[in-house]
């Protein structure tokens, strides 16, 4: 009989389920859910976000955190001092902590990390000065101390390797999963959102300079306009991010302007639908630690064009128009050929399907639990007892199998 674990995942960079690392972590909780594993497991999350994981309370303990703790370097000392307080409080086994942003220094039990990508270390401007230090200096710090790291893919790992110096044997490449049943091909013919009848290049992603790509890909949809005279649109859907206003600037200047809509951010219910309605999903990326919205098309029969940089190539396979983000013309050329050629369209569409097969939070979720025993049957890597206490620097010994001396803190109290 396994053991019953007490875990803890820190859900405070969701960032209100907007951004990728939202999806993987509500995407995790859901698959959690499906196993049988009977371990307890308790999401801290913050107030303002609680109703996001309302489909897990009763089977999973909500435990709120104040909104006082969500700004950036609030949230940091949150997770250095609060957290790993209330982690000895409860004697939890397991922290799991899905960002590199947030990984604790010598937390009181086992830890795994997540790590998507180290963007930080390949595009310049990504963040403003203070978020490159800390994602250059000190996350590599807090990266070795953690008992497991996770990799979404082979390339992150690679990177995690070369710039953090973790070791190979506590690293886990675990690929991002899809949700079949929601991300799958129409049954009926889709609906073209807004009032237009136009067929549309999509791309899904925070509106994000420079890393995203997307004045680029306005310039280069302004020149295919010009060129072919064609009625496509291109619809760039997502949230306002670091440099949004050069991106709006930009398609405010184009002559084309009329035909690049901005819906905003798409809420996860909508994706699909958007996915099947547009002619063809464009991703010109600049980097991406994995990048689950080509994969999100293919499943719903969408042609993919996208950029092969950081774990694209691995993620897309052989199932997409390549291009050269840096390459303006590179990207027009995908944007003519795949507008105006059904046959190329449809060569991607199947190919795309079974590519998308290959990923599932179910193996997803129980490779983590999987993780999460091995993990709690040691003693923590990062955890040592202040000097005095069991002879100075002597390893802390699991609190798993001690009985906490309080209740689980209220559901109602913010932690």
């Amino acid at each position: 009989v396994r053991p019953r674990m007490k875990i803890a995942i820190s859900t405070s960079v969701i960032q209100r389920g907007k951004s990728g690392v939202g999806q993987y972590v509500l995407a995790l909780v859901r698959d959690l859910l499906q196993q049988d594993h009977g371990h307890d497991i308790h999401l801290l999350v913050l107030e303002e976000d609680l109703p996001l994981f309302e489909f897990a309370r009763g089977r999973m303990k909500l435990i709120p955190v104040s909104e006082k703790w969500r700004p950036a370097v609030r949230n940091i000392f949150w997770h250095q001092v609060v957290l790993r307080r209330w982690l000895k409080r409860e004697a939890i086994d397991v922290l799991h902590v899905p960002s590199y942003r947030r990984m604790v220094w010598r937390a009181p039990c086992a830890t795994v990390a997540t790590i998507h990508d180290l963007a930080p270390f390949h595009v310049k401007g990504k963040y403003d000065l203070a978020r490159m230090i800390y994602g250059r200096v000190i996350v590599k710090q807090l990266a070795r101390c953690q008992d497991r790291v996770v990799a979404v893919s082979s390339h992150t790992a690679r990177d995690i390797s070369r710039f953090f110096s973790v070791p190979a044997d506590r690293m886990k490449v675990v690929l991002n999963g899809l949700d079949h049943d929601r991300f799958r091909p129409a049954e009926s013919s889709p609906v073209l959102p807004g009032d237009s009848s136009a067929p549309f290049f999509l791309y899904i992603s925070r509106l994000e300079h420079p890393a995203k790509n997307h004045v680029r890909l306005i310039e280069a949809f302004t020149r295919f306009k010009a060129a072919t005279g064609s009625d496509w649109q291109l619809v760039l859907g997502g949230s306002d991010w670091h440099g949004a206003d050069r991106i709006h600037a930009a398609a405010a200047a184009s002559p084309y302007a009329g035909d690049i809509r901005f819906p905003g951010f798409v809420p996860d219910s909508d994706l699909p639908g958007l996915y099947r309605a547009a002619g063809a999903m464009v991703y010109p990326s600049m980097f991406e630690g994995f990048g689950m919205p080509p994969v999100e098309a293919m499943a719903c029969g969408c042609p993919v064009i996208s950029s092969d940089a950081g774990s694209l190539a691995e993620v897309v396979g052989d199932a997409a128009w390549i291009i050269d983000p840096q390459s303006i013309e590179s990207i027009q050329a995908a944007l003519e050929t795949i507008s105006s050629d059904a046959s190329r369209r449809r060569l991607l569409i199947e190919a795309g399907y079974a590519n998308a097969r290959r990923f599932s939070w179910q193996a997803n979720a129980e490779t983590l639990l999987d993780l999460y025993r091995e993990v709690s049957a040691n003693p923590p890597l990062g955890g040592m007892v202040p000097a005095g206490r069991m002879g100075e620097g002597a390893p802390v010994t699991s609190h798993r199998h001690v009985p906490t001396s309080s209740p689980l803190q209220s559901q109602s109290a913010a932690v």
